[in-house]
């Protein structure tokens, strides 16, 4: 696999896509010192992108930000999103047309140790990064990075819809809610009236190669199996909408291409999920996760955990209809994918900024035989 990979690469690629809206596009991508966040600023360099990321340090060591050596592709700021003014002088000295708002605390379980931070950095951190969008004149579009569980889960087997209420039983989960309601108040008070395009995305769990923070199901395997030693997961039969992480990201930038051409049309909220026959239970995906490794073993924490949703699955009917978006892989192919990137990494002798640039490719050409509308302009 990573012989074909690598081929790939070897091969004079057209990086035309998105209707090569991106190339020479000013681009401010909050957050891009992270898994998401790092895989989106290399692709928007492979496209031509001039980039300026704001971000904290990366968030563990490895990190894909530093695999990559992205701080060498782009302006690289290093900074709080709660940071007010620090914020507002980037933005005004870079002039973005475009911004990416990535820059979240993430994660669940970190939410209940620190829920304080967490608020500040995805409520607060949001509404900073909205007044120096529109004290900025060059901004012409915006998209919010949230979460698919922003939505008040009600554990129910179907696919949440962009207009179900918002909601939260968690610090992480409310302030996601709580961020695509700022979003709405300052898109109707203050965006629409000045000709600024605003949309948040929700994508489901993402998957991908890079990925180590803590409580994650893929990177805790990762961390286990490398090591020699039996995964411990804690909830077996949780349901989840797995997707490798380009699938979202193609989303994001298609979305993005579309609000710089048309202002009006696309200022709502949009769902990024998979196909609802590749939702799998944790335990599922575990097992193949096992299998692509080639070996390993798991076993189930039985002890007292803080409450997660058991059931959540995304409905991504109005992006497919209204976008023309589709996903590329199938669930199989986004695990295989992710493990593949990893055990490359783990290799040692893989030079992975190559390998991730291939990945991209290969996804690239993949969407194009689909005919997927991104990819074919």
């Amino acid at each position: 696999m990573v012989q074909t990979v690598f081929e790939r690469s070897a091969i004079m690629f057209d990086w035309n896509s998105f209707k090569n809206v991106y190339s020479g596009k000013k681009v401010l991508i909050t957050g891009h010192t992270g898994f998401k966040g790092s895989w989106l600023t290399l692709w928007l360099s492979k496209l031509g992108a001039d980039i300026l990321g704001y971000s904290l340090e990366p968030p563990t060591s490895p990190n894909l930000f530093t695999i990559l050596n992205l701080d060498k592709k782009i302006k690289h700021v290093i900074g709080d999103i709660r940071d007010e003014q620090k914020l507002l002088k980037v933005f005004q000295d870079f002039n973005p047309d475009i911004v990416f708002h990535l820059a979240a605390q993430p994660l669940v379980r970190f939410s209940y140790r620190e829920p304080k931070l967490t608020y500040e950095t995805n409520i607060m951190g949001t509404v900073n990064l909205y007044e120096a969008a529109r004290k900025t004149e060059s901004v012409r579009a915006i998209v919010t990075i949230t979460s698919d569980k922003c939505y008040e889960n009600k554990e129910w087997i179907y696919g949440y819809r962009e207009n179900d209420p918002m909601g939260g039983y968690d610090p992480y989960s409310s302030s996601k809610g709580c961020a695509e309601l700022i979003t709405s108040a300052y898109r109707n008070s203050f965006f629409e009236k000045n000709g600024v395009a605003i949309a948040t995305v929700r994508a489901g769990n993402v998957i991908g190669g890079g990925d180590w923070a803590e409580d994650r199901l893929v990177p805790d395997c990762v961390r286990f199996l490398s090591a020699g030693k039996d995964i411990v997961i804690r909830n077996p039969n949780a349901i989840r909408p797995w997707q490798h992480v380009l699938e979202p990201l193609s989303g994001y930038l298609w979305l993005g291409a579309l609000m710089l051409s048309d202002k009006d049309k696309y200022n709502c909220a949009w769902n990024f999920g998979p196909n609802d026959n590749d939702v799998l239970t944790v335990g599922e995906v575990v097992e193949l996760v096992i299998k692509y490794w080639g070996n390993g073993n798991y076993l189930v924490d039985s002890s007292k955990q803080p409450h997660e949703a058991k059931i959540l699955k995304l409905d991504a009917g109005k992006a497919h209809l209204l976008l023309n978006w589709m996903p590329a892989y199938n669930v199989y192919e986004a695990i295989n994918k992710s493990i593949d990137w990893y055990k490359a990494y783990y290799d040692g002798n893989v030079d992975m900024e190559s390998y991730t640039i291939g990945q991209i490719e290969e996804y690239v050409g993949i969407a194009k035989n689909k005919k997927i509308k991104w990819s074919e302009v």
